[in-house]
């Protein structure tokens, strides 16, 4: 049996990683938080784009009904969640589709760690 610890080993090993300190200097990056929106409303890294896993294929082919144009740019492309193992997995999936991605070493967690800038959504009610 393969685990998921294994199958994230499988994706970095194959996927471009940036780490923190890469994203700040690519002022161009598009960075894509793939967490679930209960993650993303406890902070967000700032300018970053919500694309919940679970739609990510759909939202990027170009394709697809669900296609979201801010994924039709030129990138670079740098996606993240809490701790850079979905998106390991995430950034294997959407290479496999043929896109350039690259994956937040560390994710969410390695930002804040950092000092990266977070942001609070709104409050709504």
């Amino acid at each position: 049996m393969k685990t998921a610890a294994d199958m994230v080993a499988e994706a970095r090993a194959r996927i471009e990683e940036w780490d923190v300190a890469r994203l700040r200097a690519t002022p161009d990056a598009v960075v894509v938080d793939i967490r679930d929106v209960r993650e993303r409303a406890k902070g967000f890294i700032p300018g970053s784009v919500h694309a919940p896993r679970g739609m990510l294929e759909f939202w990027w082919d170009p394709e697809s009904p669900y296609h979201r144009e801010v994924f039709a740019g030129p990138g670079p492309f740098v996606l993240h969640c809490a701790m850079g193992w979905r998106s390991a997995l995430a950034a294997a999936t959407l290479q496999d589709m043929g896109f350039g991605i690259a994956h937040l070493d560390g994710g969410f967690e390695a930002w804040v760690a950092a000092g990266g800038a977070v942001e609070k959504p709104e409050a709504t009610g």
